[in-house]
């Protein structure tokens, strides 16, 4: 049993962009309320129909979603230049698609997770691990995680956590439990700043080479409730 307490709380309204910290949030059978619960789908002849992600197109990084009616609402978008456009703008479309350089449409859908309603969980004494190995910053955006939390267990000793692993935070309980549960296997994102600015091939080449290209663990709400920065967190391990 390790224990330690929230560090970080993160959203992302719309899958690929970036997101809002949050100082408190749901977490229930959706996963964590709100998070990556709109799209932008591509409507280019090869790839009509899909998900647009970073792994397509970086720029995505250079938007972001929040909700400042909370994750009932719509988001609202804040483009490169700092203009917020409302979810719900017919001009919006066009704008992202000037941006982006390609044709898109809106998607507004629960479950748009690429591995159902799950939570990603990463751990801080991991993060300052992967900064002491590579002799420079990595930052926790870079892995997109919703609930950061800070442990007393060793760096990376998540790597090797299984099914039946719970994590306790007040009410909430998170498990490994099903199918794509577990430790998460990264792809390329990471490599790219959360801006999408400049990549660093460095990182995903270590994080394959040395630590078997896990980083952080993707569990699933079996106990809901709110959880808020700061609160107690109980980790035990299966």
């Amino acid at each position: 049993m390790f224990s330690g307490s929230v560090a970080q709380l993160h959203r992302w309204p719309v899958k690929s962009l970036r997101g809002e910290e949050v100082d408190a949030a749901r977490f229930d059978d959706r996963g964590m309320a709100g998070d990556r619960a709109h799209a932008l789908i591509d409507l280019r002849p090869k790839r009509a129909g899909k998900v647009l992600t970073v792994r397509q197109n970086q720029e995505l990084l250079s938007w972001r979603g929040s909700y400042p009616g909370g994750p009932e609402e719509p988001p609202t978008l804040s483009a490169p230049d700092g203009t917020e456009w409302s979810w719900r703008d017919p001009a919006l479309p066009a704008a992202l698609s000037e941006s982006l350089g390609l044709p898109l449409e809106l998607r507004a859908e629960e479950g748009q997770q690429d591995r159902g309603p799950t939570v990603l969980v990463t751990v801080e004494a991991s993060r300052q691990a992967l900064e002491n190995e590579l002799g420079g910053p990595v930052e926790l955006a870079r892995f997109r995680p919703n609930l950061h939390v800070d442990l007393d267990a060793p760096a990376f000793a998540e790597q090797d956590w299984g099914e039946g692993t719970a994590i306790t935070v007040g009410d909430v309980v998170l498990e490994i439990v099903g199918a794509r549960a577990g430790p998460c296997i990264r792809c390329a994102v990471p490599s790219w700043d959360p801006a999408g600015r400049e990549r660093w091939p460095k990182l995903q080449t270590w994080i394959i080479e040395q630590h078997e290209n896990k980083f952080g663990l993707i569990m699933r709400v079996t106990r809901p409730g709110t959880i808020r920065t700061g609160d107690a967190v109980w980790a035990r391990p299966a």
